[in-house]
């Protein structure tokens, strides 16, 4: 019989893996994974400002990596080059938020769980924090669907469809900071990018319509999750990590098998 902390953990896997397929799609078809790399970054800045002044994890974490989606979104629309910003701001972000997490002598002892996951960890609260998430992350995508695609595939195309290619940019900026506020306690700041591209791009050879690559990516995000649980709980691995690793697996023996 599974333990209750067990479930709880693959429960929470499987929340990330719901909104990692497609939100992972749209990363690998707009090239924004460094994006996802500044705003996961960002969150350690979160983490300490929840500690420090006593209130949620995730509620720190969302309002700073809101922040940096909005403070990326605006810059990028003055004309800044986009690579540069997100250099600077990325590791400006998490240099900021190892020196604050210094300062809270509580957080010191925390700070691997925070940077890789803690997926053992998670609890009935976190559960209905990810859930929660996960489902307003995936009715936005719904909602916007058409609009996201057609604003990946060709702007030109979408703004002589009356679509503002800036707006559906802060949709998916604004999506992708709620994935990693849920994500946090799961694969961790420096390993939530890998959980939205790897799936993505195992998917990619398989799929001929936008929506399959959606499926198949959180397909494999999904089996991802019960392969690296199994692992961590047979070799004694960390769970985050051994999640990323088993998805990474998945994408080589997709690429192998297509190769023969």
């Amino acid at each position: 019989m599974l333990d209750d902390f067990l479930i709880r953990a693959v429960l929470a896997g499987l929340g990330l893996a719901a909104v990692a397929g497609p939100l992972g799609s749209f990363v690998v078809w707009r090239r924004m994974a460094y994006f996802g790399d500044s705003t996961a970054h960002a969150a350690i800045l979160g983490v300490a400002l929840s500690l420090a002044f006593s209130f949620s994890i995730y509620a720190g974490t969302l309002a700073i990596a809101l922040t940096m989606a909005v403070l990326v979104t605006v810059l990028s629309m003055w004309g800044q080059a986009m690579d540069t910003v997100l250099g600077v701001l990325a590791h400006s972000a998490l240099a900021l938020g190892l020196v604050a997490i210094s300062f809270v002598p509580q957080a010191r002892v925390d700070l691997n769980s925070y940077l890789f996951g803690d997926i053992l960890a998670v609890g009935r609260g976190d559960l209905v924090w990810i859930w929660s998430a996960a489902f307003v992350v995936l009715g936005l995508l719904a909602w916007r669907w058409q609009r996201l695609v057609t604003a990946s595939v060709n702007e030109e195309l979408a703004m002589a469809a009356g679509i503002d290619p800036r707006v559906e940019r802060l949709v998916l900026s604004l999506a992708l900071a709620l994935v990693v506020a849920l994500s946090i306690r799961i694969v961790g700041s420096l390993l939530i990018s890998a959980m939205l591209i790897i799936p993505a791009a195992a998917a990619r050879p398989w799929a001929r319509t936008p929506e399959r690559m959606a499926a198949i990516a959180s397909l494999v995000a999904a089996l991802a999750v019960f392969c690296g649980m199994a692992s961590s709980l047979y070799l004694d691995s960390p769970a985050g990590p051994s999640i990323v690793v088993a998805a990474a697996l998945f994408y080589a023996a997709g690429q192998a098998f297509r190769r023969n």
